[in-house]
Parts: structure tokens; C-alpha cells; sequence
């Protein structure tokens, strides 16, 4: 079980899979997942993907299996989680990777893509913002003073359960899933961290980051979001757009074939193959 170690002690989990032909040098692609949760949601898109990439998938500072020796009240910062993205490739003697991030897990790849241009091959941004807009952050309140006051007077768990199905999933998703999906979330982290990470999330804003994404950059949205996608449009170089019949943001989770094959295709057009056999 790899772990990299931050340059402020902190054991980051990764893991690594492979299914590529052993003779092939083939491409890296790294996953980033989202807000609460942990490289293990990625399980749906391993087999589309590593059959033609080998991938990696870190764990979050404080959360998932990185959370041993991370302090619950700490802030988090959007450069040092940055470095730790840097940390966890360098540990694992990685020079260039493709990366994909869904959610919060993108929108610190614009970050990667704009100041670390050379570690970073194409980015695919998978319901990624640039900003939270407020909406989302009222939606999570729950009606109580703030999105962080939700999460305290809730607990994890019940924050989650609550607010599944305002924007996240559609009820056909199936109520199994939601149950896991709740459970997991509250598995990874505590509501400490939570709230934390919660604070960095309502006050990022990467528009100025835009410009200097020089990188080819793919992104899957829902059929809403259009002002999310419409900076995109206006400020990247080079872009792929990707839409998707649902209004609900967890497109990862709710449609992972059609997230998984507009990466895997995107991907190996960039590195000249076609992944079909």
C-alpha cells in the first residue's frame, strides 16, 4: 500500500492500477477525486480506463487513508494541496501525467494545469468549477445559517443523506447506492475536516487561473451549468466540450461510462492511439 510523505510529515495513500499489455510504455493518468470523498469512488471508471492507462488515485490530505496524522481543525490551503498532487507523482516516479478531476478534484487541476504546466499532459474536468456559486452553497446550508453550520448541527452522514438528492443525484439512481454512497462519504472524513474544507471550497475562485492553462482540456458537464462552461469557452485555449442529459452535478457517479470513455478517447487522441481491440 503506497504512501507519499508531504514535506510537513503527512502520509498521502495512493493507489496504482495497471491492466495495460506489460510491453507497452503506457501513458499515466492520474484521478483526483472531489469535496468528502476518497480515490476509492473512482471504482466504476478503473476498467474503461486502465485497460489503456496506468492510473493512480490519491487520497486527499485528511481524508480517505490519508487522514493518520492530519490535524481535523487545520485549514486547507489550495497551493499545498496542489504540492501534495506533486508530492504523490514524485514519489511515484512520475515525470507527466494526464489528469482528471471530478468536482473540486478539477477545479485543483486548473490550478496544477496553470502553474505546473510541465507535470500536467491534457486536463478533463468532470462537473469541475471554476467558482461555487452561491446557489450551491445556500442549497447546502439545509435552511440553517450557513453550509458549515449545516454540517455542525448535522454530522456528516446526515448532511449528506440530506442533500443527495437537492443536486447531486437523481432519484433513479437507486437507493442502494445512496445508502453506500452516504456511508462511505462519512467513512472518509470526519465533520471537522468537513467543515474545513467546506470554508476553502465557498472562497475559491480560479478565473484568473484560466488564461494560463495552456494544456488541451476536456470538459464534461451537465446540461445546466452553462455559466461554469461559458468561462471555460471564454478564457481556454484549447477545449473540448462534453454535455450530458441530466441537471443533476455527480455526473462521475450517475452516467460513469459516458464520463470514463469521453476521458479515455480524449486522452489517447492526445497521445495518437485509438483504444480499441
Amino acid at each position: 500500500m503506497p504512501f507519499a510523505t508531504t514535506p510537513d510529515g503527512l502520509r498521502l495513500h495512493y493507489a496504482i492500477d495497471d491492466h495495460t499489455d506489460p510491453w507497452r510504455e503506457a501513458p499515466w493518468l492520474l484521478l483526483q477525486h472531489g469535496y468528502g470523498r476518497h480515490g476509492g469512488f473512482w471504482y466504476r471508471h478503473i476498467p474503461y480506463l486502465s485497460r489503456w492507462f496506468r492510473i493512480i488515485r490519491p487520497d486527499m490530505r485528511g481524508f480517505g487513508q490519508s487522514r493518520e496524522g492530519f490535524e481535523p481543525g487545520a485549514a486547507f490551503d489550495m497551493t499545498r494541496l496542489a504540492e501534495d498532487v506533486l508530492t504523490v507523482l514524485d514519489h511515484a516516479g512520475i515525470a507527466r501525467a494526464h489528469y482528471c478531476g471530478e468536482a473540486f478534484g478539477g477545479t485543483l487541476g486548473m490550478l496544477l494545469a496553470a502553474r505546473h504546466g510541465a507535470r500536467i499532459r491534457t486536463l478533463s474536468l468532470l462537473s469541475a468549477p471554476v467558482f461555487l456559486h452561491q446557489d450551491v452553497q445556500r442549497n447546502y446550508a439545509l435552511g440553517d445559517e450557513s453550509w458549515t453550520e449545516a454540517l455542525r448541527r448535522r454530522g456528516v452522514q446526515a448532511w449528506v443523506e440530506q442533500t443527495n438528492g437537492i443536486a447531486r443525484f437523481p432519484p433513479e439512481i437507486g437507493q442502494g447506492f445512496l445508502d453506500w454512497y452516504s456511508t462511505e462519504l462519512a467513512r472518509s472524513t470526519d465533520a471537522q475536516t468537513l467543515i474545513r474544507f467546506s470554508e476553502l471550497c465557498g472562497s475559491y475562485d480560479q478565473r484568473h487561473l484560466l488564461p494560463d492553462i495552456a494544456q488541451p482540456v476536456l470538459a464534461v458537464f451537465p446540461a445546466t451549468r452553462e455559466e461554469q462552461v461559458a468561462l471555460l469557452r471564454a478564457h481556454l485555449r484549447d477545449l473540448r466540450v462534453v454535455r450530458l442529459a441530466t441537471r443533476f452535478f455527480m455526473i462521475y457517479q450517475i452516467a460513469p461510462r459516458a464520463c470514463a470513455e469521453a476521458v479515455l478517447h480524449f486522452c489517447a487522441q492526445h497521445d495518437g492511439f485509438s483504444p480499441s481491440e
